[in-house]
């Protein structure tokens, strides 16, 4: 999508800390970090929100996740714990309409979030 942020990064016409890159996902720093560790993981392809996945996603969404899987290892916080988070909509708290997972650790998490 011309328009989307996430799209811009995917293709680095935005700069941005990029820390994973393949084929169909990208995986970057969050510009405003809730968290010591606070990564986002995205589909190249413009996705609006989990909702949009369809059947012919299902390798998508597993690499999506075994990419967050691998990350958490890599930044150091699997052993400890981390958070996977995936906001659907406005009132969910989805401020970019391209699917997205923030990975979160580095910190003790509450319960219930927000």
């Amino acid at each position: 999508m011309a328009d989307c942020i996430f799209c811009k990064i995917a293709n680095h016409e935005i700069e941005s800390r990029i820390v994973y890159e393949s084929e169909d996902v990208v995986a970057f720093q969050d510009a405003n970090p809730q968290a010591p560790v606070h990564l986002l993981i995205i589909p190249r392809k413009h996705l609006e929100s989990v909702q949009d996945l369809g059947a012919e996603d299902a390798d998508l969404a597993l690499r999506l996740l075994q990419t967050a899987a691998r990350l958490a290892r890599e930044q150091g916080i699997a052993e400890r714990g981390f958070r996977l988070v995936a906001n659907a909509g406005a009132e969910a708290g989805q401020s970019v309409p391209h699917l997205h997972f923030h990975l979160l650790g580095g910190r003790a998490m509450s319960w219930p979030p927000g």
